[in-house]
């Protein structure tokens, strides 16, 4: 070992190194990547620190001046990279080391100014440490060795992609020591990626968790839970404790708890700022605290040597969770407890996750306040101030209380004054009884009205905390709560009316304007007796349903005579009513009636289905009627023929009235047939006979036939409009390309 650091060990009080710190600092590994698993607080940061020692210094016992950095430390959280710096820093102080931090929290341009000075060592967090490097305010060209502590939590944590890259910035002919305090499989897979042949180390006391820890398992009933961390910590007067939760709610709700109660307690969460949980942290080192209510963010690697006693309020999530929490307690060599507060809904968890563990548990119940008295009585008859010396600056102060007060007075007064230092302890419920105890009777009580009711959305659980605050009464203080439409009704205790009155005030007003008032007796709340339901209609009895089963109609039992109901007998029918039904229409002989049907005779095979004849056998068949082909041929005939037929005169072409014109529309009616411009003469156009062809007066075939009379008409540009295929209408489904051939194709536009 370097001298330097024996000489540093020595003056920490290190007569001998642990198990862990013994394997890693083996001059046989001192060129070797290290997959080291320990339980906690076994020195893994001093034995890593150890390890790199002649990989940074080679044979010389002190560094040369700080340059780039020499060696990388990686730690999941602030607080563990905080102390590992600081047991770096008296560890390598001989050796002149210089020894930098990169956490979150902290002012990134001071670190980046430390950085620029030159570092032997930076410990930092993986995400600070990756901004660093993207900002190019760290060389990492002369990095001999990278440590990876707690690998495990990181990896939980979800730096898996720091790290990566973290590792491949680094050069590759570094050392890298994985250290923790179990291996998964994701940590075996990362040490395969990065580590080239690593020696894998597991110290003899990981097979025996946490030999130097109790731990205990106390059955609580579910509503003394809090109650029963109180009794705990009054119990054992630990000088450092720590209580877990698993929220940040949870960690505020408690803090200010034990606060009321009268503990010296500090926070420790994520939400709080890199300065308060560092401030936290101290105050327990200094003793200006005693009691840390945390979340897990302080379950791995917080080191605090006086730290006796640590309390799960609530149960972690996994087994190796519980172990890391309970790890903070118990460290090297000194005796700690765990205590895990189980209420009767979480027992399975909680042996889950002890076995899990492989921990040996003893099952008992809180200490209760009997239990509590009595510890505190033999601390103080244990106290050495019974065998000390009287202060020469206080004994005349002695003579004179020997001479005022006797023996029982200053006994007394001694006690009292002991235990108002102190909380009082929690009286407990026992964990086996239910929760449906009958509650007892609550007494002479005087009745108040509210002015606010189920109309405005009042409830007991809005109205208990606002009568309890403004009148300065306790929940046991309130008897019954009755919710109106309109208004509620609030019972009060007799003894505690007129306090309640006089701290409501005279003005007897509550939150939000809610006026109160004082009623001489109980409100009637009575609804009287509810009206008698009536009773159901029997059911009609059904007839038995037959049996689902197959019978054959021969075989099926006759019925009896007796279970055959008697039928109805019917009214006879008229003669009106019996006649056959006749519309009303046929009767006057406005349509004739339909022939009757006649029977058809079967078709023989491969014979063709005769014509249908008319109505009256007299008249001629008529040959079915077939749609005629259009060809090109036709519809050049036809286009031919029309300028002579549209130049034909027409009898029935009328003169045109006098009178505005309302468009083509009008024009179209006007040389229809009978047709009339003016719509209040009433008349009628003629549409049957406009829609032939041989009532057309000219214009384009069809309905929408123009109103140009013929003798403004051109035959040669009928014909050309007629031969141009643009000017025909093609259904948008039946148009080809533009540019494409035939009778259909789309046209080219010209530019």
């Amino acid at each position: 070992m370097i001298q330097t650091l024996a000489d540093a060990l020595a003056e920490q009080g290190y007569d001998s190194l642990t198990a862990v710190q013994e394997a890693v600092s083996d001059p046989a590994l001192a060129q070797a990547d290290l997959l080291v698993s320990a339980q906690t607080g076994s020195g893994k940061t001093v034995g890593f620190g150890l390890a790199i020692a002649p990989t940074l210094m080679g044979e010389a016992t002190h560094f040369e001046p700080a340059a780039e950095p020499l060696a990388l430390v990686i730690a999941p959280t602030r607080e563990l990279a905080m102390q590992v710096r600081r047991e770096l820093t008296w560890l390598y102080g001989k050796a002149g080391a210089v020894v930098t931090s990169c956490v979150g929290g902290m002012d990134s341009r001071s670190e980046a100014r430390a950085l620029a000075r030159g570092a032997h060592v930076v410990v930092a967090t993986p995400g600070r440490l990756c901004d660093h490097i993207k900002r190019g305010n760290i060389d990492l060209s002369a990095i001999r060795a990278v440590v990876l502590d707690e690998a495990d939590e990181m990896l939980d944590l979800g730096f898996r992609e720091e790290l990566e890259f973290i590792l491949s910035e680094a050069p590759e002919e570094r050392r890298t020591l994985l250290f923790s305090a179990t291996v998964p499989a994701s940590i075996v897979k990362l040490a395969k990626s990065y580590q080239k042949d690593a020696q894998r180390i597991s110290t003899v006391g990981e097979t025996r968790q946490h030999a130097d820890i109790e731990y205990r398992a106390l059955n609580t009933h579910p509503r003394d839970a809090e109650n029963a961390i109180i009794n705990v910590l009054r119990f054992y007067e630990a000088k450092n404790a720590i209580v877990f939760c698993n929220t940040r709610a949870a960690v505020a709700r408690l803090t200010t708890k034990f606060t009321n109660r009268g503990f010296s307690v500090v926070a420790l969460s994520g939400e709080l700022t890199q300065s308060e949980r560092t401030n936290a942290l101290q105050a327990l080192r200094d003793g200006r605290a005693r009691v840390c209510v945390a979340t897990d963010v302080a379950a791995r690697g917080i080191d605090l040597p006086n730290l006796e006693l640590v309390i799960h309020a609530e149960l972690p999530s996994n087994s190796d969770t519980l172990l890391h929490r309970s790890g903070r307690t118990g460290r090297a060599g000194r005796k700690g407890v765990s205590a895990l507060i189980v209420p009767p809904k979480l027992r399975s968890k909680a042996n889950r996750l002890i076995g899990g563990a492989k921990l040996q548990v003893t099952w008992a119940e809180p200490p209760s306040a009997a239990e509590v008295m009595a510890e505190d009585e033999a601390r103080l008859l244990a106290d050495p101030s019974w065998t000390d010396p009287v202060p020469e600056d206080a004994e005349d102060f002695v003579a004179r209380l020997i001479a005022e007060f006797d023996a029982e007075q200053l006994a007394s007064a001694f006690v009292n004054l002991y235990r108002a230092r102190q909380s009082a302890p929690e009286e407990l419920s026992d964990p086996e009884a239910r929760d449906e105890r009958p509650r007892p009777a609550f007494g002479p009580s005087v009745w108040f009205s509210l002015s606010t009711g189920r109309r405005d959305g009042a409830e007991p659980r809005t109205l208990l905390p606002m009568v309890c605050r403004k009148g300065d009464l306790t929940k046991d203080d309130i008897g019954a709560i009755r919710i109106q439409p309109s208004h509620s009704f609030v019972e009060v205790l007799a003894a505690r009316a007129d306090a309640f009155v006089a701290a409501v005030g005279p003005e007897m007003t509550l939150e939000t304007g809610v006026t109160l008032t004082r009623l001489d007796k109980a409100p009637d709340l009575d609804r009287g007796p509810r009206p008698e339901r009536k009773s159901p209609a029997p059911k009609r009895e059904r007839a038995p349903v037959p049996s689902q089963s197959f019978e054959p109609m021969d075989t099926a039992p006759p019925a009896e005579a007796s279970d055959i109901p008697p039928a109805r007998p019917r009214k006879p029918r008229s003669e009106e009513a019996s006649k056959p039904y006749k519309p009303a229409a046929l009767a006057k002989g406005k349509r004739p009636p339909k022939s009757p049907k006649t029977e058809r005779t079967p078709m023989k095979p491969g014979a063709k289905p005769k014509p249908k004849s008319s109505a009256s056998a007299g008249e001629e068949q008529r040959a079915p009627r077939t749609k005629p082909v259009w060809t090109k041929e036709n519809r050049d005939a036809a286009r031919a023929e029309r300028p002579a037929r549209d130049a034909a005169p027409s009898e029935t072409r009328g003169e045109k009235p006098k009178g505005k014109s309302f468009g083509k529309g009008r024009d179209r009616a006007e040389q229809r047939p009978g047709g009339k411009s003016d719509f209040k003469s009433g008349g009628k156009p003629d549409y049957k006979s406009a829609g032939k062809p041989e009532a057309r007066t000219g214009g384009k075939p069809g309905p929408k036939s123009g109103g140009r009379p013929e003798a403004a008409r051109d035959d040669s540009a009928a014909k050309k409009r007629a031969a141009d295929p643009s000017k025909r209408f093609v259904p948008p489904h039946k148009r080809g390309k533009p540019g494409a051939k035939g009778p259909n194709a789309t046209p080219k536009r010209k530019p």
